[in-house]
């Protein structure tokens, strides 16, 4: 399997079905520390995007762990990691957004075409601000999220809105930043491709945009049963 910040990390809490016959209710957390016998870090990934975070496989071979919590309330905890965890990556991929958007737009009101910024044609400018609406759209789903998590209040939906929306809006944007800025967007002279790269993940981890769907179905569901 692969982890993140695997090849750096001292401590892994491991996620395994102790009683397969339960099922779900069957996984249990262990810790395992680096050096463990039988536990060994596979070779660095070669990723599209966020190549600054190691990502390794990890190997277990006749590991001995000590149990996290109580037996079979590990589907439990995963959960609710993952939960919260989404507010955190809707979070990334506002800022990534932002951050794509904030390096171009610069380059629109400077880059002249048939003799003006090319940020005065209209069809540019609308498309700009629609990204600019989106981001302060997914900006505020994170916001409200986070404020719900705060004060102890259910935000399971609003997380997965908040992570969903967010990924969607950071794959738009960038795509749209490269666009805007033309061939130079396509080169690695300036960090626009990065951002492309980078945001992808957005739709993968944490959860995959469909099962943040899924979640938002079924919180829906329960609301109006």
């Amino acid at each position: 399997m692969w982890i993140s910040n695997s090849e750096y990390a001292k401590i892994f809490v491991v996620f395994a079905n102790a009683e397969p016959s339960k099922g779900y209710k069957g996984i249990t957390a262990f810790i395992v520390e680096q050096g463990t016998p039988g536990l060994s870090i596979g070779k660095k990934e070669s990723k599209l995007g966020i190549r600054s975070s190691s990502t390794c496989a990890v190997h277990f071979d006749d590991v001995q762990a000590e149990v996290l919590g109580n037996v079979g309330e590990g589907y439990k905890y995963a959960i609710a990691l993952l939960n919260e965890g989404r507010i955190g990556i809707g979070a990334q991929m506002v800022g990534l957004a932002q951050g794509c958007f904030d390096r171009t737009v610069p380059y629109t009101l400077q880059r002249k075409q048939f003799g003006k910024p090319i940020y005065e044609f209209q069809g540019l400018q609308h498309q700009i601000a629609e990204i600019a609406t989106k981001i302060e759209c997914a900006r505020l789903l994170v916001y409200n999220a986070a404020r719900l998590r705060d004060q102890g209040l259910p935000y399971i939906k609003q997380a997965s809105m908040a992570k969903y929306y967010a990924a969607e809006v950071a794959t738009v944007t960038t795509s749209k930043c490269i666009e805007w800025m033309g061939g130079v967007g396509f080169t690695k002279d300036l960090p626009i491709e990065k951002y492309y790269r980078d945001v992808k993940i957005g739709s993968i981890y944490e959860g995959t945009s469909n099962t943040q769907l899924n979640t938002i179905a079924k919180c829906l569901r329960q609301e109006f049963e």
